[in-house]
């Protein structure tokens, strides 16, 4: 069976206080857009799991994959897994955490399990914290360590979205250690009913200011995201990707600026 893991962007993200058990309780808009892993499992005669990647390389043990984690903490029986990667890794776009979700699920309809989505998303919370956002895979407000959920109507399906991943890599807790926790003015739930027009100034990444402050290259990029006409723009979770929301019909794509990375334009629908 084989499935396409997605990615998504955080629209807005507030760090609200740390926790005694010293995570973070954040408050976000988590959406999903169409750049996509592939992800391929079926039953396999040799013991135990084979496990290979292909598409953008994969750095590090792969025994640590969450691919692997989910697996395991699905099944004990023998599998074939390839994964193909074409979402930047550690660069807030939940690659990784999408994989996994995902991977839950087409184990849960390989074998026939029966879990539900609940069920599902439980497992999900045990290999991180957004896991459990790929589950359902919709648009949530999302609170507590990001793995808890509210229902929003939010539909972005009209507009193109840019991503640019600089050349760049953010350490989670370190983009955590320059954050100063603080109890939000205005709640994000109300901000995000404002018409997208009006998200810029107004709808903040708490991450941006200091993880722009020690690279540069991320605040460039936003710039030039408004200056080719993004709607809004923004950097994702702690980094390094930065999206602009554009016009449909307004023409992408065809433009370049230094030191951006990877590029990929496509619609939300």
């Amino acid at each position: 069976m084989i499935s396409f893991p997605n990615a998504k962007i955080n629209l807005g993200l507030q760090v609200v206080e740390k926790r005694p058990d010293g995570f973070h309780n954040i408050e976000t808009v988590f959406y999903p857009i169409n750049l996509r892993d592939a992800l391929e499992i079926i039953p396999s005669d040799k013991e135990g799991i084979e496990f290979d990647t292909t598409g953008t390389p994969v750095h590090g043990d792969p025994e640590s994959n969450l691919v692997l984690k989910a697996a395991r903490l699905m099944t004990d029986a023998s599998l074939k897994i390839h994964l193909h990667k074409v979402i930047p890794m550690g660069a807030g776009l939940g690659g990784g955490s999408s994989d996994a979700a995902f991977a839950l699920k087409l184990l849960n309809d390989l074998w026939q399990l029966e879990f539900t989505d609940s069920q599902l998303q439980d497992l999900a919370r045990k290999l991180g914290s957004d896991c459990a956002f790929f589950i359902e895979n919709r648009p949530v407000f999302a609170f507590g360590r990001g793995d808890q959920f509210e229902s929003i109507d939010l539909d972005l399906s009209g507009y193109q979205v840019v991503v640019s991943v600089p050349d760049v890599h953010v350490s989670t807790p370190e983009a955590y250690a320059m954050v100063t926790p603080r109890k939000p003015k205005r709640s994000l739930k109300e901000i995000i009913l404002l018409p997208v027009e009006e998200w810029k100034g107004t709808l903040i990444n708490d991450f941006e200011k200091p993880v722009m402050a020690k690279y540069p290259v991320i605040r460039e990029i936003k710039e030039e995201l408004y200056n080719q006409g993004a709607l809004y723009a923004a950097m994702s979770g702690s980094g390094a990707a930065v999206f602009g929301l554009f016009s449909p019909q307004l023409a992408v794509g065809s433009w370049q600026f230094a030191n951006c990375g990877t590029i990929s334009v496509f619609s939300t629908a």
